[in-house]
């Protein structure tokens, strides 16, 4: 099963999406917990999507690209795991957080917003632990590339706005829609 799947090589390595650059890798020992609340009741329905929330825990690789927080993981030696992999776009990473237990290992805890149809609901959330790295690198990176995406969509959604209401050559606040172009050229003018 793929939540929020990503594309895979035959090496297990997940395949670009156009334009995508790879910021970070970690090639091992990467623990991703994840839980998945109950589903929330469909349509007209009172209770309950599907019995229960679940955990699910698998080790693997991680990698953070320009657009999204992509984990694999490992094939055990029998059976399959609980999931082969995991992509979160950075948009719809909704909160990290660097935790730090008095008792036990640091670990970053994630908040995703759920893709319909991709095996998360909402309230989703993630728990990332490094066996033989520093974390804290890794989250500054994480959150940095997070906040460049979120300003970018912004970004892109008001100049679209911004060309969606520019004023026309009236003066009008109505967009500027070109009617009538000539179809021929300008007396005097040479191709």
């Amino acid at each position: 099963m793929a939540l929020n799947w990503a594309t895979l090589s035959p090496s297990r390595q997940p395949t670009p999406l156009p334009h995508e650059l790879t910021i970070r890798t970690i090639d091992s020992g990467v623990e991703l917990l994840l839980q998945v609340p109950d589903a929330p009741p469909s349509g007209g329905a009172t209770s309950g999507g599907s019995g229960g929330s679940k955990k699910l825990k698998e080790v693997g690789r991680i990698w953070l690209t320009d657009q999204r927080l992509i984990f694999v993981a490992d094939l055990p030696a029998k059976g399959s795991p609980s999931f082969h992999s995991l992509s979160v776009p950075h948009t719809s990473l909704i909160s990290t957080k660097f935790e730090q237990p008095r008792f036990g290992q640091n670990y970053l805890a994630i908040e995703i917003k759920a893709t319909p149809g991709c095996g998360l609901v909402d309230g989703t959330r993630a728990e990332v632990r490094f066996k033989d790295k520093g974390l804290f690198e890794f989250t500054s990176a994480l959150e940095k590339t997070r906040e460049r995406s979120i300003y970018m969509k912004r970004q892109s959604a008001e100049e679209e706005d911004g060309l969606r209401n520019t004023p026309g050559p009236s003066g009008s606040s109505s967009p500027y829609v070109p009617g009538d172009v000539p179809d021929e050229n300008p007396p005097g003018y040479d191709d």
